[in-house]
C-alpha cells in the first residue's frame, strides 16, 4: 500500500511538492520528538508480528502489519520520497511516493539480510535485484 504523485506542480524540478499531497507521512515539522522502538519477528523472510516495545502494541495478521507499520512510520515521517526516474520509453518522470510501512519492512529485511547472508551473497542478490528492476 503506497500513494504515488505525478505531473502537475512536480513537472517544474524547482518548484516543491506541496504539502497538501501527502496523505500518508506527517510533516517534518509535526514529527513527534520521542522515538517509536519497534521489533519485527520474521519467519522465512516473511513478517509474522511486530511489537512496539514503546507502546506495547502487537500485530500479527499480515495485512494488519502494513497497515500499522503505515500508520506508524507516517507519523514519524518514514516513507516519503520525491525523486526523478527515467521511464520504460527513455522520458524522465518527476514522481512523489509515500510507502511508510513498505519502507520499515525493506529497511529490517535488508538488515537481517546483511547479518545472514554472507558478502557474495548479498552481492549476487544486489545485482540481481538491479536486473529484476530494469525487466
Amino acid at each position: 500500500m503506497h500513494i504515488s504523485f505525478e505531473s502537475g506542480v512536480l513537472e517544474d524540478p524547482l518548484h516543491p511538492p506541496i504539502d497538501d499531497m501527502y496523505l500518508m507521512t506527517t510533516n517534518p515539522n509535526l514529527w513527534p520528538n520521542e522515538a517509536e522502538e519497534i521489533k519485527i519477528t520474521f519467519a522465512k523472510g516473511l513478517p509474522q508480528v511486530v511489537e512496539n516495545l514503546s507502546t506495547k502494541v502487537k500485530v500479527e495478521d499480515s495485512v494488519e502489519i502494513l497497515k500499522y507499520l503505515n500508520k506508524l512510520g507516517g507519523k514519524h515521517g518514514i516513507g516519503r520520497i520525491d525523486i526523478v526516474e527515467d521511464r520504460y520509453i527513455g522520458m524522465k518522470s518527476r514522481g512523489v511516493y509515500e510507502t511508510p510501512g513498505g519502507t520499515i519492512l525493506w529497511t529490517a529485511i535488508r538488515d537481517l539480510e546483511l547479518l545472514c547472508l554472507d558478502r557474495e551473497v548479498n552481492k549476487i542478490r544486489a545485482k540481481l535485484a538491479q536486473e529484476f528492476a530494469e525487466k
